[in-house]
């Protein structure tokens, strides 16, 4: 009885030494400087987002162009909270520069009630109103984050003169986050419920169209298909390349080093910063991960021409090396996406948070500057992305 309650005490001491360790710090400090805080144990109080493309922890307008921190669960967690959808970039097998994948200090998961209760709310969709709401989840959640923080100096993807690629490096959609937090506690948890009544008010009443899940769905032909309804348009030439970058239906998956995937994209992966098995045209293998269980095929649909829209534009050295910002990059594939649903007869199209970027009802006059104003408020307000 003596050994159990001395070892007790050594679990308790060496458990709460871990915890004394932990850096206390916000949101804008690691956004600031994230390679002050590689490698260290940190708390972080503040509001996490489960949305579209989107799993991270934010704390307000920090000035920079990436305004949060990216979430991770450890490998093995098996959560139910984490983005709809999701574009990870990776060298490839031919990849022109040289990797030196870091190593990390493995993180255990307190699976904890507050956890528990952290995860859940996070996973819990908006399903009022009509039309598409595109990765809206019902609930935000404040709470006090301990984790592991990652960082890397360089997010952006530069290209050599042939065309490969030589650096990249960063976490989350599109490898923008130069910070990201691989959790292991959570506590204070509370739910914020994201107010959807305007877009629910402006949907109400609208048809809702019929289902289309019965039989085979084949989410590349529509997304083809949906961008051949957008016509010879600008954005029609546009979404037409995006839903191409996936190869041709019934290709082998991956063939041009797009890779195609189904499931919750929320853990880290021993082989992300590490050198990929597979070739790619431009030495960068581009991981689409969707969660089908939180798209609808419309939804699908749409989620398809906008991860393609970001590689349409991260493989062309022009755009991702003079304007790749993650705020431009993401404005420009919310452009092509709500072209893409207002074009095939979308009545409605509602972003997380409740924004409203298609309404059909809009007079033609004043459609384009509300679908600015959207996605603009959008960006800067709940994807806290910068110009």
């Amino acid at each position: 009885m003596k050994r159990v309650f001395v070892l007790s005490l050594f679990l308790c001491a060496f458990t709460c030494g871990l915890y004394a360790q932990a850096v206390d710090t916000t949101v804008c400090d690691v956004v600031k400087n994230p390679k002050s805080f590689d490698g260290k144990t940190v708390r972080i109080k503040g509001t996490v987002v489960a949305g579209f493309d989107q799993f991270i922890v934010k704390d307000g307008d920090c000035g920079y162009p990436v305004n949060g921190i990216w979430l991770s669960y450890p490998q093995g967690t098996k959560g139910k909270a984490g983005p709809v959808a999701l574009l990870q970039l990776f060298p490839a097998h031919d990849f022109a520069g040289t990797v030196a994948a870091p190593t990390r200090t493995p993180v255990a998961l307190e699976k904890s009630k507050d956890f528990k209760q952290f995860d859940s709310l996070l996973s819990q969709s908006h399903n009022k109103g009509t039309g598409v709401c595109l990765g809206c989840a019902r609930n935000e959640v404040n709470a006090t984050l301990v984790g592991r923080l990652d960082s890397v100096a360089d997010t952006s993807v530069k290209h050599n003169a042939a065309g490969k690629a030589v650096s990249l490096g960063g976490f989350g959609n599109m490898n923008a986050y130069p910070a990201r937090l691989v959790l292991q506690s959570v506590t204070g948890v509370s739910a914020k419920e994201v107010d959807f009544s305007a877009s629910d008010a402006a949907t109400k009443g609208g048809m809702t169209p019929i289902s289309e899940d019965q039989g085979f769905y084949d989410p590349l032909a529509a997304a083809q298909k949906a961008a051949a309804g957008l016509g010879a348009s600008p954005a029609g030439v546009s979404a037409q390349k995006d839903a191409a970058v996936y190869g041709k239906p019934g290709e082998r998956n991956g063939t041009n080093g797009v890779f195609v995937a189904s499931g919750i994209a929320n853990e880290v992966s021993p082989k992300e910063e590490a050198l990929n098995e597979h070739d790619s045209p431009d030495g960068v293998i581009y991981n689409c991960t969707f969660n089908t269980n939180r798209l609808d095929r419309e939804a699908h649909t749409l989620a398809m021409l906008h991860l393609g829209h970001h590689v349409s534009d991260l493989r062309s050295p022009e755009i991702a090396q003079q304007t790749a910002l993650p705020y431009i990059l993401e404005y420009n594939a919310w452009m092509i996406t709500t072209a893409a649903s207002m074009g095939n007869g979308g009545k409605f199209l509602t972003l997380p948070g409740g924004f409203m970027v298609w309404n059909s009802s809009w007079p033609p006059a004043d459609s384009t500057a509300k679908i600015v104003d959207a996605i603009t408020n959008f960006l800067g307000k709940e994807a806290m992305l910068s110009r």
